[in-house]
């Protein structure tokens, strides 16, 4: 019986140290889980603040008029779909 009593107190043991790392192991993964959501925001800001500076620089071209004709039909075109977008957030208001 004490041969019995001791496979289980070390199995018991093995447990709990199993239990005690798949813990330590869940909090890990759910701080990677977190850092890994604050890098897309980031990711999404920085984005997001490059489309911004590209249109900047769109802009800047055309008012100086250094534009290549190909550039300034996809500047217009990207204009007109913004104002088509304009247009539907107004009507969109008005219903």
């Amino acid at each position: 019986m004490p041969d019995l009593d001791e496979h289980i107190k070390r199995i018991t043991d093995k447990l709990q140290r199993f239990l005690k790392k798949y813990a330590l192991l869940q909090k890990e993964n759910d701080k990677f889980k977190n850092e890994l959501t604050a890098l897309k925001i980031k990711e999404k800001e920085r984005e997001d603040q490059l489309k911004l500076l590209s249109l900047r620089i769109e802009v800047l071209k055309a008012s100086r008029g250094e534009m290549e004709e190909e550039d300034k039909k996809s500047f217009e075109k990207k204009i007109n779909q913004y104002l088509k977008e304009i247009d539907k957030c107004i009507s969109l208001l008005h219903e």
